[in-house]
């Protein structure tokens, strides 16, 4: 099999199964004149007076009589309260993640008077709950929200049961996403029309039928999501000058490569209108076959690890920080499996450097007493006095169990292999840093020395931590190597060194892979059923467990790398 190399993809596509139609007039053109109620169903973060403006509109031209309800005005005011407002004594970093249904912001099913002739729109999160003749969902992919409430966009209503009130990133991420999306996968089978409203100009489209369809289809083939960048303080320059993204916020920080709670699959025809689909929704339809029956069987729904970027190449070292341990992170934040990470350097500049675990000398009441000074007063912190400082080796893997303090120091194109949980960095220091606005990054040092490991120090760090590879099997002109396991973490992380022109053999063998070209210009994925989906560097990709054997051909003239996770056998 030859191929030729190929730049970096930012928007990998896949057919649809149907038709994707552009426009609210598109979304209406099948929909009976009624009588019926339509429930226009969606996130609490995107603007629903104009999304019911205009649809309203579009059947109005097709002289469709239409009434609308607004389905937020039904909210029990007492169950907002106790559900959707954070108390006084809430904690300033984080939430637990909400365990209510979007039902129990009801005092009972909405109510709503059936028509004798024309449509009555109900519109709003919840509104499904009415009892409609059609479920539409419309939906705005995370990161525009995110976006959107961080910068004002949507300065009222873009929180869960709270339409009058500014929004604010914790509610959204700890109460609004949880609640929305179990309310979005409960509906997942029965939706009607799905409508993707990331350009609020022209909407797009697809039926329930094609959107089901689909993700059948996606869940049985190797699919990418689509990949993006977001900006911090600490960001560097890499993926703008090296996978042409634009810096809109000054740097390429955090790269989305695939994290399952956010990611999106785009889908429709080589050119024109796009659909963006949860990823989330091809565990939720199709558990097993995407993510193998034992990985389904311990995580549920949840698909269970993320592959990110952190560049800090011309930017600064990331936040000292650990992550909560597992009774910790289910007892205080809600999450069933805790925030086990790990770090594979892919690029590096001269000197850069990796922080990770404590020195066998560290004290750690010292520790907290210099953090919580640094806190208080601006004092620095001499990190490697506590910290152990290792060199930012291209090709190296380093293992952060939950609890352990780490950092990417600058200058370093960080491919992080974790469990999904990404909502948690327990900052203990972060270099006096300042936001946007002026005033000092916030460090929530409490929770980290709550969780922090003081009994893996000094050798052992080394000989846990910063593992050697081991040969698992080989072939010719390929290996598969071991290089980070630990009894503690679910899932391990291997790589496969292609250095001749022959393709390398593996099978899921009933559990999903993710693959990520690290090294080289590329490899080709081939899979049992002759299925072939080229990767370039740098590019992710998921291998459902239903697909099971495939080969991996290499790309180019020189070797390639190819890191690969998986959920380890329990």
């Amino acid at each position: 099999m030859h191929s030729e190399p190929r730049p970096y993809e930012r928007n990998p596509r896949y057919p649809a199964a149907g038709p994707v139609v552009p426009g609210w007039d598109g979304a209406v053109a099948a929909l009976p004149a009624g009588p019926l109620v339509l429930a226009l169903d969606g996130p609490a973060a995107l603007d629903w007076d104009r999304a019911a403006t205009e649809l309203a509109s579009a059947l109005r031209a097709r002289d469709v009589a239409v009434s609308a309800l607004d389905v937020r005005e039904q909210w029990s005011p007492e169950a907002v309260e106790r559900l959707c407002v954070p108390g006084p004594g809430a904690d300033a970093f984080f939430l637990p993640l909400a365990e209510f249904t979007m039902a129990d912001l009801f005092d009972g099913a909405p109510a709503v008077e059936r028509p004798t002739d024309g449509v009555v729109l109900v519109f709003g999160p919840g509104a499904a709950g009415c009892a409609p003749d059609l479920v539409w969902w419309v939906d705005l992919p995370k990161r525009y929200a995110e976006s959107a409430v961080a910068s004002g966009v949507l300065p009222v209503g873009a929180n869960l049961g709270r339409p009058g009130v500014p929004g604010e990133l914790r509610s959204l991420f700890y109460t609004d996403w949880p609640v929305s999306d179990r309310h979005r996968d409960a509906l997942a089978p029965v939706i009607d029309r799905w409508i993707d409203v990331q350009d609020p100009r022209t909407p797009v489209s697809m039926d329930g039928e094609t959107l089901r369809a689909t993700l059948a289809g996606l869940a049985r083939q190797p699919v990418r999501t689509r990949p993006y960048f977001n900006s911090t303080p600490w960001g560097g320059q890499w993926a703008a000058r090296n996978l042409g993204f634009g810096a809109e916020g000054g740097n390429t920080a955090l790269g989305y490569e695939l994290i399952a709670p956010e990611a999106g699959v785009l889908v429709g025809p080589d050119t024109g209108a796009l659909v963006e689909l949860p990823f989330q929704l091809l565990c939720v339809l199709h558990p097993e076959e995407f993510l193998g029956a034992e990985v389904h069987h311990s995580h549920g729904t949840s698909f269970p690890i993320r592959f990110d970027y952190l560049d800090t190449v011309g930017g600064g070292s990331l936040s000292l920080h650990c992550h909560p341990q597992e009774r910790y992170m289910r007892d205080v934040f809600g999450w069933p499996y805790t925030q086990h990470e790990t770090y594979y350097v892919t690029a590096s500049e001269p000197g850069s450097r990796v922080l990770l675990g404590l020195r066998e000398s560290i004290d750690v009441d010292i520790l907290r007493k210099e953090v919580e000074a640094s806190a208080a007063h601006g004092t620095p912190l001499r990190v490697e006095d506590h910290i152990q400082t290792f060199p930012a080796e291209p090709g190296q893997l380093y293992m952060i169990p939950a609890g352990t303090p780490h950092a990417s120091g600058a200058g370093n194109l960080v491919l992080e292999i974790s469990a999904t949980p990404y909502l948690y960095s327990l900052r203990l220091y972060d270099w006096l840093r300042r936001s946007g606005s002026g005033v000092p990054r916030p460090l929530s040092h409490r929770h980290a020395f709550a969780n922090l490991d003081a009994g893996r120090r000094g050798r052992d760090v080394v000989d846990d931590l910063v593992q050697r590879p081991r040969v698992l099997r080989e072939g010719t002109g390929w290996r598969e190597e071991i290089i980070g396991a630990l009894p503690e973490m679910f899932y391990a992380v291997h790589r496969v060194v292609l250095d001749g022109t022959r393709p390398s053999e593996d099978d899921t063998e009933g559990r999903f892979h993710i693959l990520n070209v690290a090294a080289g210009e590329g490899v080709v994925v081939e899979t049992a059923d002759g299925r072939c989906h080229d990767m370039a560097f740098a590019e992710t990709l998921t291998v459902p467990a239903s697909v099971g054997g495939y080969r991996l051909h290499p790309v180019g003239s020189g070797p390639v790398q190819v890191i690969k996770s998986l959920v380890t056998p329990s």
